[in-house]
């Protein structure tokens, strides 16, 4: 059974930093691709930043492109994601993701396995 946790999220201030932590377990993680998605209260979720199996192709939506960094440490089976400079825009519920493939378009239809999500709220 594929388990997905995420961790790190709260409250901060905007210009601020956080950094949210994923683990996966009941599949081989360096095998996947895996995503950061993002979902704010009467909004569709969103992908913000997905990363290839082998750390190759990280892609990041323009609304955080420079501002946050995705990265992975397969022997940990760990997948991050370092925000800086946080916007009150930013407060969302935060998911990471597993997909079944190697390298995946960053949309959540693309991906498989969900964490239960890490609320991240950034005040003005």
């Amino acid at each position: 059974q594929v388990q997905v946790m995420e961790s790190g999220g709260g409250l901060v201030q905007a210009g601020e930093s956080l950094r949210l932590s994923c683990t996966a377990s009941g599949l081989t993680f360096g095998g996947h691709a895996m995503g950061w998605f993002r979902q704010a209260p009467g909004k569709e979720r969103e992908g913000i930043s997905c990363i290839g199996w082998g750390g190759a192709w990280p892609t990041y939506a323009d609304s955080v492109k420079g501002r946050f960094t995705i990265s992975r440490d397969n022997a940990k089976n760990t997948l991050t994601l370092q925000m800086n400079t946080l916007k009150p825009e930013d407060t969302a519920m935060y998911y990471c993701a597993a997909s079944v493939r190697e390298m995946a378009v960053c949309i959540p239809s693309m991906y498989n396995y969900w964490g239960q999500g890490t609320q991240v709220t950034v005040s003005s």
